[in-house]
């Protein structure tokens, strides 16, 4: 793993110093690490399970681990807001990404921890999004920002994340009160169907570093980024409107196929991967690098936690350097 690439590597220096101690001592540095790389790896260190897990997340961000709301993809609980990694099929790529950057709100800060590794492949990927903000074409991301993007969901019983589980109730006024606080449009399809629709920007400041950043969901959720044989089943059933998920401008225009292929090239460019090791814990800032998963064989098992709601006042970056000693 290069060094110049994000993550940084805190490493257990084999002096005895536990995870807690190591990150109390090095709070500033990581937290430097984390805003100016982008992603920080804890290895070697004792963790301590899936309790230690959570110990970690709160000596990082200063807070316990958020609830998942308004999910995307199946995972479940494996002890109170830890939860598994995506419930995907190994065979699955899952393409980079920032969590819920489709959401009013989202979580600044990601945990990973590394239950168990698998036999091949199953890394997470990442990608500096400034990095992609700059490789993207001029012309996009003008278009982007000035026309923002949209992201449509349907929800009908047996396909995906049902709507009473994602939106924790099946009382149909507290969901659309819920759709209407966070800026969304909520839409009931039939008998038991449901439709939502959100415009959010494409581009955004780091709330720390002040860099432009590419921290959307326009190439994630787009019919286009699915694998082939996926996507060409889901056409076959739905008519492009009623997909599970699929992306436009946000004045609804039809995003060209030749952009999206672009903007996936950018994200491609852009990323980095390393193999995990059992009890790895990779702390990732979420509006400074996407995130993904290769395909597996073996047992793979990451315990993920999110922290730090995008609402709360950021840590200032320069308090941080003049802590750790740093120009």
């Amino acid at each position: 793993m290069s060094q110049d690439l994000l993550p940084a590597l805190f490493e257990d220096d084999g002096s005895g110093t536990s995870v807690l101690e190591r990150i109390s001592k090095d709070r500033p540095a990581l937290r430097r690490d984390l805003a100016e790389r982008g992603a920080v790896l804890l290895r070697g260190f004792a963790i301590g399970g899936v309790d230690g897990f959570a110990d970690v997340v709160r000596a990082v961000s200063g807070d316990d681990p958020l609830t998942y709301a308004e999910r995307s993809s199946p995972r479940h609980s494996i002890k109170g807001d830890i939860y598994t990694s995506t419930d995907y099929p190994p065979a699955e790529e899952i393409f980079l990404h920032n969590e819920n950057s489709y959401q009013a709100v989202w979580p600044r800060t990601l945990f990973f921890h590394c239950l168990r590794e698998p036999l091949t492949q199953g890394a997470t990927p990442l990608a500096d999004i400034r990095r992609v903000w700059r490789t993207v074409d001029e012309s996009v991301r003008e278009e982007f920002t000035r026309r923002r993007w949209r992201v449509v969901r349907n929800f009908r019983p047996g396909f995906g994340v049902p709507w009473r589980e994602l939106f924790g109730t099946g009382d149909r006024s507290r969901v659309e009160r819920y759709c209407r606080d966070r800026g969304m449009r909520s839409e009931w399809l039939g008998d038991d169907g449901l439709r939502t629709t959100a415009v959010r920007d494409a581009v955004h400041t780091h709330p720390v570093t002040g860099e432009p950043v590419w921290f959307n969901h326009a190439t994630f959720f787009h019919v286009g980024t699915l694998a082939a044989e996926v996507r060409e089943g889901l056409l076959g059933i739905f008519d492009e409107p009623d997909l599970p998920t699929n992306t436009y401008f946000g004045d609804g225009g039809r995003i060209p196929d030749d952009v999206m292929d672009h903007l996936r090239a950018c994200y491609r460019q852009a990323s980095t991967r390393f193999d995990w090791r059992q009890g790895d814990v990779l702390v990732v800032d979420n509006m400074a690098a996407a995130h993904g998963r290769e395909p597996f064989t073996g047992p793979r098992r990451i315990a993920v936690a999110m922290a730090e709601p995008s609402s709360r006042p950021v840590v200032d970056l320069t308090a941080a350097r003049t802590a750790a000693g740093t120009p």
